[in-house]
């Protein structure tokens, strides 16, 4: 392989996401990863990085795991796409069924979550979610409910229905023109907002506008792209009751803290609650292939019955992909046969104490660990934009991992079954990056 032309087609041609490409083409050369396995990124030139974020928070079992790549070549020989419009495919239905059984229960009728629509990744499973609740209120008698409501810098994704939901200001301020409307909430996972401001503001906009408001949609636990902000499961417990009590849908956004990520298999069990929507994508593929769901309960599902003008318009070409769904059954299986919420228990004590220890250092704000999610905060300047991350990401580059931060929020959310000397040495990289940084 040409590094050289690899690197040169790459600035010439690729527009990366999430990127200033006018820095990117002036800047050092990226990465050019040829291989991945477990925790691992290698490149061009023979060095190996430890993956601090999954790529994304996408390899929840590491890369090219190998029973993850013996199920897609499988599936391969026998059917790698055909509509599922109209007709089904053995994948599929054997992930809808496996979902809807590990899916949370404790909903408000005591049971859980019955029918699953599949699509491609986090956005479109969100943007499910959002149609499912606006057209179900159109066509059951309550057609003024056309709204949303979330929390504060928030983040679901990128399409224009998600990206109306978030609440990140940066990545809104473009298309404020096109984007639904939403009220965005006080969010209990802000450091100046307490839990119960957060709760209270909720309690006042469903009590004003619950007949203009088809949805709530809520990260569960931790806010990820808003810098890991971690609110109390007490919130969720209060929101979810407040949905109940004014029969608006309370909607969990799991693409980031569902399958074991915050320790248990959903976030929403963490308060013993289940939603009316979830949605789920990320390691629900295990990062092998672009894959999402949304699982509805089934009274949504059954207010789109009763004929042909009641149905659910909506589909990509893609969506329940035999591939896609024969992956993803299998790690369902991995997560059970190999016990990896079970065996991820003390990698995330781990984590929580490395971050602990980590207040202590200079230019350290403060710190917070959930699950296998662990970050701090950079003293100084703060926002999406702000550099000290990207000083503590190349040191942590020159060190072996690649550690892209959230502005000034340093985390890891690396693979749930990373071995624990990987881990060892990720968490003293971090340590020892952020340290190189406060002392410059």
């Amino acid at each position: 392989m040409d590094r050289e032309r690899v690197v040169a087609l790459d600035k010439a041609r690729v527009w990366h996401p999430y990127t200033s490409m006018d820095e990117y083409a002036q800047g050092v050369d990226p990465i050019v990863v040829v291989r991945a396995e477990g925790p691992w990124l290698h490149d061009a030139d023979g060095r190996a990085y430890l993956d601090a974020n999954s790529s994304w928070w996408v390899a929840s079992l590491g890369h090219n795991h190998p029973r993850l790549v013996a199920a897609l070549a499988r599936q391969a020989r026998d059917n790698c796409h055909s509509a599922l419009a109209g007709m089904t495919h053995p994948p599929a239905a054997e992930l809808a069924e496996a979902l809807c059984g590990v899916a949370p229960r404790g909903g408000p009728d005591g049971g859980g979550l019955e029918h699953v629509f599949f699509s491609d990744d986090g956005s479109t499973a969100v943007e499910v979610a959002l149609k499912l609740s606006v057209q179900y209120w159109a066509q059951n008698g309550r057609p003024a409910r056309t709204r949303f409501a979330a929390l504060g810098e928030a983040f679901h994704g990128e399409t224009i229905g998600a990206t109306a939901l978030g609440g990140v200001e940066l990545f809104r301020r473009p298309f404020r023109g096109v984007l639904a409307e939403c009220f965005h909430l006080p969010s209990p996972g802000d450091p100046s907002v307490s839990a119960e401001r957060a709760l209270e503001a909720l309690e006042r906009l469903l009590a004003r506008e619950a007949d203009t408001i088809a949805c709530v949609v809520v990260e569960p636990m931790v806010q990820g792209a808003a810098g890991m902000w971690m609110h109390d499961a007490a919130y969720l417990r209060a929101a979810r009751a407040l949905c109940t009590r004014h029969d608006v849908f309370f909607v969990a956004d799991e693409v980031f803290t569902g399958y074991g990520r915050t320790g248990p298999m959903w976030a929403c069990q963490h308060a013993g609650v289940a939603p009316d929507l979830l949605c789920t994508a990320k390691g629900f593929s295990g990062g092998m292939l672009p894959m999402a769901a949304t699982l509805a309960t089934r009274r949504i599902h059954d207010g789109f019955l009763g004929g042909r003008e009641r149905a659910f318009y909506y589909g990509h070409s893609f969506c329940g992909n035999p591939l896609g769904a024969a992956v993803a059954l299998e790690v369902l299986r991995v997560y059970d046969e190999e016990r990896v919420l079970e065996r991820a228990a003390p990698k995330a004590a781990r984590i929580a104490e490395a971050f602990a220890k980590m207040a202590s250092l200079r230019g350290v704000a403060r710190t917070r660990s959930l699950g296998m999610i662990g970050a701090l905060d950079l003293a100084g300047d703060a926002g999406y934009l702000a550099g000290a991350g990207w000083r503590v990401y190349d040191e942590a580059r020159r060190r072996g991992a690649y550690l892209r931060p959230l502005g000034n929020v340093i985390y890891v959310a690396p693979p749930l079954n990373i071995p624990d000397a990987d881990l060892e040495r990720l968490l003293a990289i971090v340590a020892e990056s952020v340290a190189a940084v406060a002392g410059a």
